[in-house]
């Protein structure tokens, strides 16, 4: 039950994927500068005092809970994507290639080739004030998830696409997983060293339009890689090349 069916080397390029796009997706245009705010709101500190370090301590415990709300919206969607996926297994070239095609297109929006409108635009669910409280920052990071589109739908998009070919259900969520992971531990890290991290987000507030870039280029090799069925080609390499690998689980 826990062999290789959850965990092999199949899965280690899209996991590493989704990691990245986790990441990317913190650094987004319009995740990165609302993090102190939202920081300081569900602390129930003001910004000054959040510059000041002097608020860390209450900040943390609701960040941890952001963190866990966010991440439960992901592991669903990553079920649903991987049920959705076996259920339609019979199609499942058809929908690599279709789904393929879309993500390629999103990573052109992002790389500047061309502008899709509705990509520029922010939908935002409010969770109401809930300020100071681990449970209110529970339900913020719902709300976040389910309603920070679509500034961070094309990456998530892409994941779940990931997640649909994979014929296990355990397997596509551990993808979600690793995507929240790779958006989360970031948000935790600006929590502990929120005074650093301060400084260093607004350093990358300069460099928007590259981060946006890079999103691009990692959205259309992962259409191309669901096009042509290179994360299985790479996948069968790893295990030739790493024969343990094929233990893990």
């Amino acid at each position: 039950m826990f062999g290789i069916d959850i965990f092999d080397a199949a899965l280690l390029p899209a996991m590493l994927v989704a990691l990245m796009a986790g990441i990317l997706s913190f650094l987004s245009p319009c995740v990165l500068p609302i993090v102190p705010p939202y920081l300081a709101y569900m602390g129930g500190i003001s910004m000054p005092d959040l510059r000041a370090g002097s608020g860390r301590r209450r900040i943390l415990l609701p960040a941890l809970f952001f963190v866990m709300g966010l991440s439960t919206v992901f592991l669903f969607l990553g079920f649903a994507a991987s049920a959705f996926g076996a259920l339609f297994l019979q199609y499942q070239q058809v929908l690599s290639k279709v789904s393929g095609a879309m993500v390629v297109v999103l990573g052109l929006h992002f790389i500047g080739l061309f502008r899709i409108p509705i990509l520029d635009r922010e939908a935002r669910l409010e969770a109401g004030d809930r300020g100071g409280s681990a449970l209110g920052a529970y339900v913020l990071g719902l709300a976040f998830a389910f309603g920070w589109t679509p500034c961070i739908g094309p990456q998530l998009g892409a994941i779940l696409s990931l997640a649909a070919q994979e014929a296990s259900l355990t397997r596509g969520t551990l993808l979600l997983a690793v995507y929240a992971l790779g958006l989360g531990l970031p948000f935790l890290l600006a929590a502990l060293f929120i005074e650093r991290a301060m400084g260093l987000m607004a350093r990358l507030k300069r460099h928007m339009r590259m981060i946006e870039r890079a999103m691009g280029v990692l959205l259309i090799l992962v259409g191309l890689a669901l096009i042509t069925g290179a994360l299985s080609q790479l996948s069968w390499f790893l295990l030739e090349q790493f024969p343990f690998l094929a233990s893990l689980g």
